[in-house]
């Protein structure tokens, strides 16, 4: 009995450090997805001129990623509840690092434009099972606010730390360099995650694959997806863009109405019934759309409006990164321990709206330290804050087999929220630009106009996300363990 005993005592620790070892792993994982969303923006004007793309041509390069990565976000959680959540995430590496290797071989528009496709349809699925993985792991509240803490930041993080390793590959090697580099962190992520990851052998025999839900639901995601990626190019209120919305629209009010009859739907529509998890997936879209203005409008004025190089500009996201990193990895989990989640998410949306307006004031010959840095920090403390308790909100109240389709959900929200607020800006940002230069305003002056009105409009929607949290979210709900609806 004392050997017994004392054999479990110490295999207790051995299985403490093979979880966090996982975690490591998995986020390694998701990080070389999360990588692959910037670090292509950089190296587009060396693909264009090596492979001879045109203008138009080129977006595709963007665009094929985003289509399949956000139409099979909501698939690829399901099919980990069903087929097991490791098995699932293992075949989405593989699709991955199997598309990188083609896109770095790459030789002709056609072949790239596919391999991304495929890349993204990989990413779609390592992203929806990964969080329902380290939910999986980590069942004691405390480590698990610090393992979604760790998720939280390498999701937050890890887009800018793409546009300085884009900008290193590109100009000490070549573009091919972004895509090749995937292959090893593949290699040693399916590996790893072999030896560390339990086996998880998915939901009963007895549901099957919902496969008209499958249907309706991937096409209307990528019928949007690609009338709000085109909305800017072809004009929001021409044909093309009222006509594929409205067949988005259309396919999701089929999916709905699918969903409500069949015995084994994909989407439970019943999970909408859940407080914390609606609420953090309304915030949610708002929150991505607020992220999406500080990524892509600060960069486009740090290059544009104060001429920086793609290194500068990953450099001077360095120092919201370093703040994001220090709370997502501690002091986010332990004001979640402490105050629950509705306040800290409050809190965080809060300060980053405060640093959206920072950006707001910045003229057109902004010094670094007096108008860049300031807003950085505070979206750092933001970001930081307010990440891991979104998830943590997110993925609550949901039974453990319905835990890939939650983390799928939550994904979705974030990539819609994220294409649709950085649609909406852009055109804010557009019009106002005009307007400035029918006026008589020099191009820089109307640029920075345009972009002081995006930094607004996005200020609003992380204030009206952090208000949804604190009066939608159930108070005192903590990091605990999936209760059941």
């Amino acid at each position: 009995m004392a050997e017994a005993a004392a054999a479990m005592a110490a295999r207790a620790p051995a299985d403490e450090r093979r979880r966090w070892l996982a975690l490591m792993v998995l986020c390694l994982g998701v990080l070389m997805i999360v990588l692959d969303t910037t670090i292509v923006n950089v190296a587009l004007p060396s693909i264009r001129q090596d492979l001879a793309f045109s203008e138009t041509a080129l977006v595709w390069v963007v665009n094929a990623y985003m289509l399949t990565f956000g139409g099979f976000l909501l698939l690829g959680g399901r099919l980990g509840d069903l087929f097991g959540h490791r098995r699932v995430f293992l075949a989405g590496i593989v699709a991955f690092t199997v598309a990188s290797l083609a896109c770095g071989l790459a030789n002709s528009q056609a072949l790239l434009i596919a391999a991304r496709a495929v890349q993204g349809l990989g990413g779609a699925v390592v992203s929806a099972v990964s969080l329902s993985l380290i939910m999986n792991l980590f069942t004691e509240p405390a480590d698990r606010a610090k393992a979604m803490g760790v998720y939280g930041f390498v999701c937050a993080g890890g887009g800018s730390i793409g546009v300085l390793l884009g900008g290193l590959l590109t100009g000490a090697l070549s573009w091919h360099w972004i895509f090749l580099v995937n292959l090893p962190i593949g290699v040693a992520v399916y590996a790893l995650c072999v030896a560390l990851l339990p086996a998880h052998h998915g939901a009963r025999a007895s549901v099957r694959l919902d496969v008209a839900g499958a249907v309706s639901v991937t096409a209307a995601l990528m019928l949007a997806v690609y009338g709000v990626v085109n909305g800017n190019e072809a004009g929001w209120g021409s044909t093309r863009t009222l006509l594929l919305l409205g067949a988005a629209m259309l396919l999701f009010a089929v999916f709905l109405t699918v969903e409500s009859r069949v015995r084994d739907p994909l989407v439970p529509l019943g999970l909408f019934r859940l407080r914390n998890v609606a609420t953090a997936n309304v915030a949610g879209v708002l929150w991505a759309a607020a992220m999406f203005a500080w990524f892509f409008i600060s960069a486009l004025y740090l290059q544009l409006v104060l001429g920086y190089s793609p290194m500068q500009v990953g450099l001077a996201f360095l120092p919201a990164n370093l703040i994001m990193a220090a709370f997502s990895v501690g002091l986010s989990a332990k004001l979640v321990m402490r105050f629950g989640i509705r306040w800290p998410l409050a809190a965080g949306l809060l300060i980053a709206a405060g640093g959206l307006m920072c950006f707001a004031r910045a003229p057109v010959g902004g010094d670094f330290v007096v108008h860049v840095l300031p807003g950085m920090l505070l979206l750092g403390l933001g970001a930081g804050i307010a990440f891991n308790p979104m998830l943590l909100a997110a993925m609550s109240d949901v039974r453990p087999e319905d835990a890939g389709l939650a983390s799928g959900v939550v994904n979705t929200a974030f990539m819609m929220g994220g294409s649709l607020g950085l649609a909406v800006l852009a055109s804010l940002a557009a019009a106002r630009t005009g307007t400035q230069v029918a006026a008589g305003a020099s191009p820089t002056v109307a640029l920075n106009a345009g972009y002081q009105v995006a930094f607004v409009v996005g200020a609003v929607f992380a204030g009206a996300a952090a208000l949804l949290g604190a009066v939608f979210l159930r108070p005192g709900a903590a990091a605990s363990g999936h209760s059941h609806p």
